[in-house]
C-alpha cells in the first residue's frame, strides 16, 4: 500500500512537471494540431458531396479520422521529448533519485492524454463550425477511444525514446510505422473505397477498428457490433503496448 502511495504521489510529480513544460511550450500544441487542422479546412469541404461509402455525411467520416490520427502521431513521436531530456542530463539526475520508475512513464502519459484532449476538442469545435453534427456521447466515446490509443503507443514512444541515442535513430522507425498505419486504417476515407485485397490487408491493422468504432459512434451507433469490436481491440491493444513499453522503459535503466 505504501509502495503504491508513494508511486501514485510520484506520477503526480512528474505529471505536474511536464504539464508544465507543455504549457510553456506554446507552439507545441499549436503545430501538434496543425496537421490535421489543414486537413479539416482543406480537404473536408472537397468530400462534401462525394459517395464514401458509409453512414453518416463526409464530416462524420473525416472528423473522426482526424482525432485517431492525431493520437497516432502526437503519441509516436512522444519519445522525442524524453530524448532531449536524456541528451541534457535530466534522465541522468532523475535515476539517482527515489521517485519510482513507473511514475516516470506514467506521469507524462497522463500529461500526453491531457493534451490529446484539448487538441481533439479544439478540432472538433472547429469541425462543428464547419458542418459538423454528431451527438454528444459520441463524440465523447471517441475522445475515449482516442485517449486510449495515444497512451498505449506513447508507451512505446517513450520506451524506444529511452533505448536509441538520438533523434536521428528514433524519426525513421516511428515513420516508418506511422505512414502505412494512416494509409491502411482508413484516416482519411474509409476502406471500403479500396479494392478489394487492400482491404483485406487493412483488417490486420488494429488501428483500422478503432477508426470505425469512432465513425460509428459519431452518427450515434453505440450498440452495434463496430464500437464493441473496436473497444476490445483498444484494450487489447492497451495491455500488449504498455505491458511491452513499461517493461522496455524499465530495463532501459529509467
Amino acid at each position: 500500500m505504501t509502495d503504491t502511495k508513494h508511486m501514485l504521489a510520484d506520477t503526480g510529480i512528474i505529471f505536474g512537471r511536464c504539464l508544465r513544460q507543455t504549457v510553456r511550450s506554446r507552439l507545441s500544441l499549436i503545430f501538434g494540431l496543425l496537421q490535421p487542422m489543414l486537413f479539416l479546412v482543406f480537404f473536408g469541404p472537397l468530400l462534401r458531396d462525394m459517395p464514401l461509402g458509409g453512414r453518416g455525411d463526409s464530416w462524420q467520416i473525416l472528423i473522426p479520422g482526424l482525432l485517431v490520427q492525431l493520437g497516432l502521431f502526437s503519441s509516436a513521436f512522444a519519445g522525442f521529448g524524453i530524448i532531449i531530456e536524456k541528451q541534457y542530463g535530466v534522465i541522468e539526475r532523475m535515476r539517482v533519485t527515489p521517485v519510482s520508475r513507473l511514475a516516470l512513464l506514467l506521469g507524462r502519459l497522463l500529461r500526453d492524454a491531457l493534451q490529446l484532449l484539448v487538441q481533439s476538442l479544439v478540432l472538433v469545435l472547429v469541425g462543428v463550425a464547419l458542418g459538423l453534427r454528431a451527438p454528444v456521447l459520441g463524440v465523447a466515446i471517441g475522445f475515449l477511444f482516442v485517449g486510449v490509443l495515444a497512451m498505449s503507443l506513447a508507451s512505446l514512444s517513450y520506451a524506444l525514446g529511452m533505448r536509441v541515442s538520438s533523434p536521428q535513430e528514433f524519426a525513421p522507425v516511428v515513420n516508418s510505422v506511422n505512414l502505412p498505419a494512416m494509409l491502411l486504417s482508413g484516416i482519411l476515407l474509409p476502406m471500403a473505397l479500396a479494392p478489394a485485397w487492400l482491404d483485406v490487408v487493412s483488417h490486420f491493422v488494429p488501428f483500422r477498428y478503432l477508426v470505425d468504432a469512432v465513425r460509428a459512434a459519431f452518427v450515434g451507433d453505440y450498440t452495434g457490433g463496430t464500437v464493441a469490436l473496436g473497444a476490445g481491440v483498444a484494450v487489447l491493444l492497451a495491455a500488449v503496448s504498455m505491458t511491452l513499453g513499461t517493461r522496455l522503459f524499465r530495463r532501459a535503466g529509467a
